[in-house]
């Protein structure tokens, strides 16, 4: 193949003029909370297949109430046309063809007493003179994906949704001009969801619940058959990674794979569904798991995705990697990403982002013009941002630990707070981190262990954590602030936890620790009743077949009379992930036991942080810092 030299020797940098709406700049020293607690201003931009019209996601106030501007990149000038709509929260779109685009929106929805967040497609005309269809309307409460978007087929998309009220999915293809759609695959006791199509959109992968071998069976099929084959068997007895990919553009019999395969470390393979055998370990690393196959919109091969610090790739694609290593010299000290193009490549959105950058759009016409769209939150700059370290430290039983360290201006020794990730199967990606930054602003340094049961760092770490909540991964988390002790950046007698979800557990154990190491604790939308959250896993199979027995350890509810330090306690009330029970029932006992404690709850959020506005991020985060600086003295 020959490769194509990207020239971008003599770019011409602009700005995009978009009528972006007016916010008022900060100065480097002081920022108002608001810079912070205020949605993005830009939240998402994707260029239309044929490079011709622009679509911005862009807020119209400090809580989002997001639009979508569509705008003529042949006419800058032509007034762009703008999309809203009632009782829709916009949170992305995606161009379907020239003139499509699919929008995804939330909205919370009240039944009596009970209210909950979900997610929705529409999909509309990008001319804004077209209405706005959206599929499965009087099913409130259906949730459904995108499994494919036929590029193909301009017309037709594949959707995942339990069209048939049976708590199982279905696949269905879906006319986006009509509605109308046609169920292709109808999901059964054997075949329950995961869908994988190939660049045709026949189904071809997914999985579903053994219960006669208590496994989660992978199933895959060739091209045109109707048999389904059994590729692989996960159980809880011999949990390993394994998951499709997609399927070779060149065999269509081959289909590739992210699995352990006997390696501590995952790594890709390609799976031959004709002779049942796995390739050679075409991608894989020493340090951390491999993610995922990057390919174009049309399925060719063109990269293998991992992340250490931040996300990577590893170029098999020449003019691919020609193009990424023409761009990336643009935006020094960076993470840059194609976040869009056109279907020839000549137009680029472009998106930057570190610690001290919140993310940054710009659009790269024809390979040569670079023009600045604009910032996500143009009213912090890197004088008001702190730089972001990866580093490693030993826990006290030896294990080698990676962490995110965000350091705030000034000399240390710093006041410090250990942020714990939720999960705990997942693993932080600090490229930007609101929360890091927020606490790195005033003046604390940030550590976020990636403690043993983290995903990411190889299946031995992984399993690691295994029935030692609020034990062993406990002391990991205080490993880490006593790495930062050590190390001479943080006070001794200066020390925090506070996390969310699983890391809002591990706040609540922080403040029940004996020879506690911390002078208080914030517990964000926490576990406090082991026995309670596996009750509430079942809507998922592999977290109720995979994760549940692995949930054992500390149970913080019953503990609550050893708590001695002060603790903060936040949680969204319709929070349907962890009920806010959890925190509600947790605080009864606190005051019980005549406990050190504040409660906020947060009206109407969620689990999740697209749920959480700006009234809400304001509430908490000035509950947060005033707990930090006054009762904790840090």
């Amino acid at each position: 193949m020959k490769k194509v030299i990207v020239a971008l020797t003599a770019i011409s940098i602009m700005l995009l003029t978009l009528a972006p709406t007016s916010f008022a700049q900060t100065g480097a020293d002081t920022v108002p909370l608001d810079a912070f607690a205020a949605l993005p201003v830009i939240r998402n931009v994707s260029v239309s297949p044929d490079g011709k019209k622009l679509a911005i996601v862009r807020a119209s106030s400090n809580n989002g109430d997001y639009i979508i501007e569509i705008t003529n990149l042949d006419n800058l000038k032509e007034k762009p046309v703008r999309l809203g709509a009632n009782k829709m929260l916009v949170s992305g779109i995606s161009w379907l063809n020239e003139d499509k685009i699919l929008v995804q929106f939330r909205q919370i929805l009240r039944d009596g007493s009970k209210s909950y967040w979900v997610n929705k497609i529409a999909i509309t005309d990008a001319d804004g003179k077209g209405k706005w269809l959206v599929p499965f309307r009087k099913k409130k409460n259906l949730n459904f994906s995108l499994v494919s978007l036929l590029p193909d087929e301009k017309d037709y998309v594949l959707i995942e949704a339990d069209v048939n009220n049976n708590r199982t999915p279905d696949v269905v293809r879906m006319n986006i001009n009509s509605g109308r759609t046609t169920t292709i695959l109808r999901g059964n006791s054997k075949i329950q969801g995961d869908f994988v199509a190939d660049k045709d959109g026949e189904i071809r992968a997914a999985s579903g619940w053994n219960t006669s071998d208590d496994t989660i069976d992978l199933f895959a099929r060739k091209k045109g058959d109707d048999e389904w084959i059994t590729i692989y068997q996960n159980s809880p007895k011999k949990r390993e990674n394994f998951s499709f990919l997609g399927f070779s553009d060149e065999k269509p019999n081959q289909v590739y794979v992210n699995a352990n395969l006997g390696e501590d470390k995952t790594g890709i393979y390609l799976y031959d569904l004709e002779t049942g055998t796995y390739s050679e370990r075409l991608f894989g690393l020493k340090g951390v798991d491999a993610g995922g196959i990057v390919t174009n919109k049309w399925g060719k091969l063109l990269g293998y995705s991992y992340t250490t610090k931040q996300p990577k790739t590893f170029y098999v694609d020449e003019n691919e990697q020609a193009l990424y290593d023409s761009i990336t010299p643009l935006f020094a000290g960076k993470f840059v990403r194609i976040a869009s193009r056109s279907d020839d490549d000549n137009m680029l959105v472009i998106f930057t982002q570190s610690g001290q950058d919140p993310g940054t759009y710009y659009l790269l016409r024809d390979k040569q013009k670079l023009e600045k769209i604009g910032e996500r939150n143009p009213r912090l700059t890197a004088e008001n941002l702190s730089p972001v370290k990866y580093v490693t430290y030993k826990t006290r039983d030896g294990r080698k630990t990676k962490a995110y360290v965000t350091i705030p201006k000034g000399n240390p020794p710093f006041s410090a707070v250990v942020l714990p990730h939720g999960g705990p199967w997942a693993r932080d990606v600090n490229i930007y981190d609101e929360w890091t930054q927020v606490l790195a602003h005033h003046g604390y340094i940030v550590i976020q262990p990636q403690y043993r049961g983290s995903e990411g760092y190889g299946l031995e770490h992984w399993k690691a954590g295994d029935k030692l909540w609020g034990l062993a991964m406990q002391d990991d988390m205080d490993d880490a602030a006593m790495y930062l002790v050590d190390k001479g950046l943080a006070k001794k007698d200066k020390l925090a936890l506070f996390g969310w979800s699983y890391g809002g557990y591990a706040g609540f154990v922080a403040s029940m620790r004996e020879n506690n190491i911390y002078q208080c604790s914030i517990a964000g939308a926490g576990v406090s009743d082991l026995n309670r959250i596996n009750a509430t896993l079942n809507e998922s199979i592999f977290l109720k077949e995979l994760q549940k027995p692995t949930i054992d350890g500390l149970n913080p509810i019953k503990h609550v009379d050893k708590v001695n330090i002060p603790i903060l306690v936040v949680h969204g009330d319709i929070d349907i992930r962890v009920p806010v029970k959890h925190s509600r029932e947790f605080v009864d006992l606190l005051e019980k036991y005549n406990k050190d404690y504040k409660y906020v709850e947060l009206n109407d959020a969620d689990h999740f942080s697209d749920t959480l506005f700006y009234d809400h991020k304001t509430e908490f985060y000035s509950a947060m810092l005033d707990w930090l600086e006054n009762k904790c003295q840090l």
